[in-house]
């Protein structure tokens, strides 16, 4: 049996779904219903049981034999300001997943994320010399990628993957936190405009399709002696420019013959915590023996940009 926290949400979704294509559907989804956006994520899915997360850690010994953990629940709002909610969501609650996988010699592979790099000053390799948490989320997943270093000996497989920027089906629940593929989508549908904050086309990302991080997932769940932290990025940057183009000559093609990009301020709020630029060090995970190439930038978003236009941004029953 194989539990997924946090599988009614985006990265979740898409794992559960690509499970379920490997003939894979004993499976335990543990996540807040909190918006109906993540009921139509799982109305793709097939699954064993559904668990609140808040009951779930009372129910884990005695759900009966788990395989796998594949923890991908959190507070993923970088902007959040309650500093204890945080760590008790992310930090404490992972803590206990983590000792009942030891316990239990079941293998275990969370969420971490490039956030613990902060503004890239020190580089983005997993060194303890690059992380520079600037915020409560990213210091949530700094506190236990810290944790997991401090034990020199493991009972069972343990990964942590820092995902870069991550975009693609099942993320309308996300809102503000959602891609900028969403939203530059969203905005040419409703205003027939994207808006871009004023110099974006120096602020560049490494953009990650979602299926490349489940591919990831997937090569460490087939290699179960390999444990540790990994970046999960394509080692490239590109502009939130870049994105819009693409985004707009697509709405163009659709429905949208007249969209531009406009160019907005840069909102006050976000000085000082704001990624201007990141691109993964994909060396450790290379050595890993992970050699699969990502999905190229524009292939990504326009197959992400078809399912937004034709499905309403979610996966496709087969």
């Amino acid at each position: 049996m194989i539990v997924v926290t946090g599988g009614a949400g985006f990265i979740g979704t898409n794992l559960v779904y690509h499970l379920n294509q490997k003939g894979i559907s004993d499976i335990i989804i543990v996540d807040s219903l909190n918006s109906l956006e993540k009921v139509k994520n799982c109305n793709t899915l097939k699954f064993k049981d559904f668990i609140d997360k808040k009951a779930f850690l009372q129910k884990l010994p005695s759900l009966g034999k788990v395989d796998l953990i594949l923890h991908q629940g959190a507070c993923s709002n970088t902007m959040e300001l309650d500093g204890n909610y945080i760590l008790n969501n992310n930090f404490e609650y992972t803590k206990e997943l983590f000792h009942f996988c030891q316990k239990s010699k079941v293998r275990f592979i969370y969420a971490s994320s490039a956030s613990v790099y902060g503004n890239g000053t020190y580089g983005f390799k997993e060194d303890a010399d690059a992380e520079n948490p600037l915020n409560y989320y990213a210091f949530s997943k700094f506190l236990f990628d810290q944790y997991l270093n401090s034990f020199k000996n493991l009972e069972s497989q343990v990964v942590g993957l820092r995902y870069f920027n991550v975009y693609g089906p099942c993320e309308n629940h996300k809102g503000k936190m959602a891609s900028v593929v969403w939203h530059f989508y969203k905005q040419a549908k409703e205003e027939n405009k994207i808006k871009l904050f004023a110099g974006s086309e120096n602020f560049k990302r490494d953009f990650i399709y979602v299926n490349d991080i489940i591919d990831i997932i997937f090569f460490f769940i087939e290699n179960p002696t390999i444990s540790g932290i990994f970046n999960c990025g394509t080692s490239n940057a590109e502009s939130f420019y870049t994105i819009a183009n693409i985004v707009k000559e697509y709405v163009r093609n659709e429905f949208c013959t007249n969209c531009e990009i406009e160019q907005i301020p840069f909102p006050d709020d976000l000085v000082g915590k704001y990624q201007q630029f990141t691109k993964a060090d994909i060396g450790k995970l290379r050595k890993a023996g992970y050699k699969n190439e990502f999905t190229p930038l524009k292939q990504g978003v326009l197959q992400y940009l078809d399912l937004l236009s034709k499905n309403e941004g979610r996966l496709k029953h087969k």
